[in-house]
């Protein structure tokens, strides 16, 4: 069996370290002095990287850990400097024993892919908890399609996102999605496992679809709330993602 163990890089990245008897698999090592201590506490050998786009928050370690790491897999999306083995959508990696499928989930980068077998969700900066990435690289449509993508996947999926962004993700979505109980009730949860010190990840898709307004934009109380607030025509579920990650961006 597969556990899956949060490594913390920057200030609020998450590094997911994947291991099973003794070796171990990382997904988007932004600095790689974390994970080796990491893996030097635990006694991990590391057999694989899996990069789901290419800010340097993501792949900033994967220099130094090939380098230290001889013959080290480093799978990801194809230009990405130090992979190694380049997938795409409708890929399969296989990793630890067990088989991850490949999905293109473009909007915050072009590039962007998403790992997941029957019971994980690498999503990277696709999907967070209580939100989703900012439109970097792609559109509004894109981004879109790619969260609906993911929200397709089983209700208990469990979604590991690269950062702790939940209590400021949520404090927007007590603000888009009012009359929503689903996000007071994460809301509480969530900030006591912060002040327990413990990570708000990862959380279950069927949980990011109650109360994830990113993922709620056909539901018709919150696209009433935001043309009320901004005064505009929200014709279908695209418009209101549009104009709620726009608010987002600004909040």
């Amino acid at each position: 069996m597969i556990t899956v163990t949060p490594v913390n890089a920057f200030t609020d990245n998450y590094i997911w370290v994947l291991q099973r008897a003794g070796r171990a698999v990382a997904v988007d090592p932004g600095e790689a002095a974390p994970l080796e201590r990491h893996l030097s506490a635990a006694g991990l050998t590391l057999e694989a990287l899996l990069i789901t786009h290419h800010h340097g928050d993501h792949v900033g370690g994967v220099a130094e850990l090939v380098a230290r790491h001889p013959g080290l897999a480093v799978y990801g999306p194809a230009g990405v400097r130090g992979v190694t083995h380049p997938v795409a959508d409708g890929d399969t990696v296989e990793v630890l024993g067990q088989r991850f499928n490949v999905l293109a989930v473009p909007g915050h980068t072009l590039d962007h892919l998403a790992y997941h077998d029957d019971a994980h969700l690498f999503c990277g900066d696709t999907l967070f908890g209580a939100g989703c990435g900012r439109v970097f690289e792609g559109t509004p449509a894109m981004l879109h399609a790619s969260l609906t993508k993911l929200a397709a996947l089983p209700d208990a999926t469990l979604a590991y996102p690269a950062h702790e962004y939940t209590l400021s993700n949520l404090a927007f979505a007590a603000e888009a999605d009012p009359r929503n109980p689903a996000v007071a009730e994460r809301r509480r949860r969530d900030q006591a496992r912060r002040e327990r010190g413990e990570a708000t990840l990862p959380t279950p898709l069927a949980e990011e679809k109650r109360s994830n307004p990113f993922l709620r934009c056909d539901d018709p109380n919150l696209r009433a709330g935001l043309e009320q607030r901004f005064g505009w025509h929200l014709p279908d579920a695209v418009a209101t993602f549009a104009v709620l990650r726009d608010w987002k961006n600004r909040f």
